[in-house]
């Protein structure tokens, strides 16, 4: 039996009159153990999602379960067996380090001393500041507190919205790491992230775009079915650079990359053509480069094809 199943869940938000429909038949299945990746931008519909697989929201249509139970019926079996870690900080500021992780063990009937050894990676962490007040933490020692706390009842599926957003690439790095040591002993986690570098850690992932799901699959599958040959493209005046190649008649696409462009071909082999059409601005240190397309480019090629499919 999978972990955790997402049958067909829609959710509207909003009157009947101007409501909006953020979920539409979303269906997802994801199998013990599994390190789960729910990969979209902001307003995706992954928090939506994540609500109604915790309990915490109910759908207008659809169904599911979590760990076996169904998300209606079973709703208080839900919440004691799973962890879950909300985008925003949710801990209680004004409690220290120690006393927030006391409060939550207490809340599940435990204790800290019972489950210690599932967090003593991360918690060794934080001990020098354990009297500190949680709201006085930087934010990858609020992450990491949050992540002691959605763990000290030994939940067997865990919940993470966006844990790494608005944190540094440290401190992204080191969290990462701390999933993959809790994935190994045995703990199903679901995580979201806008970060598409961050998919390519998953064991599978689901690309969600405006409450779609657009694909659900190993990462390296997904861009293996990318087939289209990319190019990244700099020079040292970029934005006309852009314009230009969006310009192209030979590029399916064309976008800002981090320090290049990418640029999309319609056909194979057209990197002579593609330089041919440039040479004629007579851009200044102008690069172009054959690349592997990564996730990134994936997803925007499928947020492509949905929208000429509307």
């Amino acid at each position: 039996m999978p972990a955790v199943v997402a049958k067909n869940i829609v959710k509207f938000y909003g009157e009947k009159k101007d409501r909006i429909k953020a979920l539409s038949g979303i269906s997802i299945e994801v199998s013990k153990g599994e390190l789960f990746g729910l990969i979209g931008p902001d307003g995706a519909g992954k928090t939506s999602l994540f609500r109604i697989l915790t309990t915490l929201l109910q759908a207008d249509e659809g169904e599911g379960s979590v760990d076996g139970f169904d998300l209606v019926k079973n709703y208080k079996d839900i919440r004691r067996s799973i962890g879950y870690m909300p985008g925003k900080f949710s801990l209680y500021p004004d409690l220290t380090v120690e006393e927030n992780l006391e409060f939550f063990a207490t809340i599940f009937f435990t204790k800290v001393e019972k489950n210690y050894a599932l967090i003593k990676d991360i918690y060794i962490q934080l001990e020098p500041f354990k009297k500190r007040k949680a709201g006085d933490l930087s934010g990858g020692m609020k992450q990491k507190l949050a992540l002691c706390c959605a763990l000290i009842h030994r939940p067997s599926v865990l919940f993470l919205d966006e844990p790494t957003t608005g944190v540094d690439a440290v401190s992204r790095k080191e969290f990462w790491e701390m999933l993959l040591r809790l994935k190994k002993q045995g703990i199903t986690i679901l995580v979201s992230t806008p970060y598409m570098d961050e998919a390519e850690i998953c064991d599978r992932v689901a690309l969600i775009q405006s409450g779609k799901i657009l694909s659900v699959d190993t990462p390296h599958e997904i861009i293996k079915q990318f087939t289209k040959d990319v190019f990244a493209v700099s020079a040292s005046n970029m934005l006309p650079l852009l314009k230009e190649l969006q310009q192209y008649e030979e590029a399916g696409d064309a976008y800002f990359f981090g320090a290049s462009h990418h640029v999309v071909m319609k056909t194979k082999n057209g990197e002579k053509a593609l330089r041919k059409y440039l040479a004629k601005f007579q851009h200044e240190h102008l690069e172009i480069d054959a690349i592997k397309p990564g996730i990134e480019d994936c997803f925007i090629g499928l947020m492509k094809k949905q929208s000429h499919r509307k």
